[in-house]
């Protein structure tokens, strides 16, 4: 069964290059590798380009976690580049084992991530789609963990990983997924666990972390891509609630990813510490998420909006309120959904 690995990047090259080298470390037979570009700033393609043909190497930023992505592996590495419209009108050949796809302009977290899905479900030989965070680095078995557990239960939609840190490998941070709370539009936070206590429990989720999704190709074809009007966050929440009824959401244990967790756009767990970019997409799509799914608790989760930004004003950060209130009141007033 052929695999597509899809990683999105933004003015990241370092560590794409350093998720592709342990990505092209897997130990899964059929694979193909996409790159899609948000119009980086920062030479990113070039960057990957170079790597490609052996002449950049990649740079780990966890000596403990090395082994990962070095020693180099063989290059030159065949390249495939792609334009948005050449790769979303199904005349692109599916030969290269890594194709970069430049999508144009920064169209955010879906709709990045939507252009390659496109692309993979063009190979009609495409049966499983890992949608991979460029700060992650992977263990070599995580991709055929997942295929097997979803080859055996063919109900799950969408497959998770175990989110480790990256830089604190004995921490976790999310066991699959997470779970959400709609009274207040916000997602749990995990207790504190290290890894030397885990157990077998399958975990709870209400989505799966969208740093590690493996989607199915039943899935894509019954629920659909990812909805673009987010641009950041939610998406994930959103993938979870288009398909209940239709399919489960899994875990593998053994799927075993190291993430960086918001190295590109500035999340961060401190509240007081993201960045505005976050703040803004934070807030904006809390409330167009609970108005397409749950508009019932629009005032709960409205009170929980304010009283953020009454928090920032306490802790006499006048943007940060400032920047929940505007577009906290965007989301009320986004009306439709982007086709």
């Amino acid at each position: 069964m052929r695999s597509y690995v899809i990683v999105l990047n933004w003015n990241g090259w370092k560590d794409t290059i350093e998720c592709l080298e342990s990505v092209f470390r897997l130990d899964y037979p059929d694979l193909r590798v996409v790159v899609c570009d948000n119009a980086s700033e920062d030479g990113s393609l070039q960057k990957i380009n170079q790597w490609a043909r052996g002449e950049l190497l990649a740079e780990s930023f966890n000596k403990s976690l090395s082994r990962l992505s070095a020693p180099a592996i063989p290059k030159p590495i065949p390249v495939q580049e792609l334009t948005r419209h050449q790769a979303e009108s199904g005349a692109a050949t599916y030969r290269s084992r890594l194709v970069l796809i430049q999508t144009g302009a920064n169209v955010g977290f879906a709709a990045g991530n939507n252009v390659g899905l496109r692309y993979a479900l063009g190979d009609p030989e495409s049966a499983f789609f890992w949608l991979l965070n460029n700060d992650v680095v992977v263990e070599t078995g995580s991709l055929a963990a997942m295929v097997k557990l979803m080859d055996e239960m063919p109900d799950i939609g969408i497959c998770g990983s175990l989110n480790i840190s990256y830089h604190h490998p004995d921490e976790v941070q999310v066991q699959g997924g997470r779970l959400y709370t709609r009274w207040t539009g916000r997602v749990k936070t995990p207790p504190s666990l290290k890894v030397g206590k885990l157990t077998s429990c399958p975990a709870r989720m209400d989505f799966v972390n969208g740093a590690s999704m493996l989607a199915s190709r039943a899935f894509l074809e019954q629920v659909g891509l990812m909805e673009e009007s987010y641009f950041l966050y939610f998406e994930e929440l959103d993938w979870a609630m288009r398909a209940r009824g239709k399919f489960k959401l899994g875990y593998s244990r053994e799927s075993v990813i190291y993430h960086k967790e918001g190295a590109a756009i500035g999340t961060n767990r401190d509240r007081m510490k993201r960045s505005l970019l976050s703040e803004k997409y934070l807030s904006r799509n809390r409330i167009i998420f609970t108005k397409w799914f749950f508009p019932w608790a629009l005032p709960s989760v409205f009170a929980s909006t304010f009283l953020a930004a009454l928090h920032r004003l306490c802790h006499g950060d006048w943007e940060r309120a400032r920047v929940i209130v505007i577009w906290s009141l965007r989301g009320l007033f986004f009306r439709k959904r982007e086709e």
